[in-house]
């Protein structure tokens, strides 16, 4: 029996580490998946919040730019965010790994 290759997602997963030149660029539109309390509370400075039902509900909508990183809490609904706007024909999905809360453990600006 042949192995299956793996699936190959249609958007990359990047570390904070290797996200943070192209957020502080300004060349990415940088969408924030979480509940509005959670961003509140804390967030990477110039994210715009769409809570992530609102953004599935009408993902056309959101996205004015042909790249887009998504954050999340920890990186799972901001996937769900990414895997939907590849769906759409978005050309350069990004989902940041680890999400708000790598962000802060490296150390990086944080608004609250």
């Amino acid at each position: 029996m042949a192995e299956q290759a793996p699936i190959q997602e249609p958007f990359k997963r990047l570390s904070v580490d290797e996200a943070r030149p192209l957020i502080e660029s300004g060349e990415y539109e940088v969408i924030d998946v979480r509940e509005p309390d959670e961003y509140a509370r804390e967030h990477i400075p110039g994210v715009k919040l769409v809570p992530l039902r609102q953004f599935l509900a009408n993902p056309q909508k959101y996205i004015s730019r042909d790249r887009v990183i998504f954050v999340c809490q920890v990186g799972q609904r901001s996937a769900v965010a990414a895997e939907m706007a590849a769906a759409i024909g978005v050309p350069e999905v990004i989902n940041l790994e680890g999400g708000t809360e790598a962000w802060r453990n490296r150390g990086y600006p944080i608004e609250r």
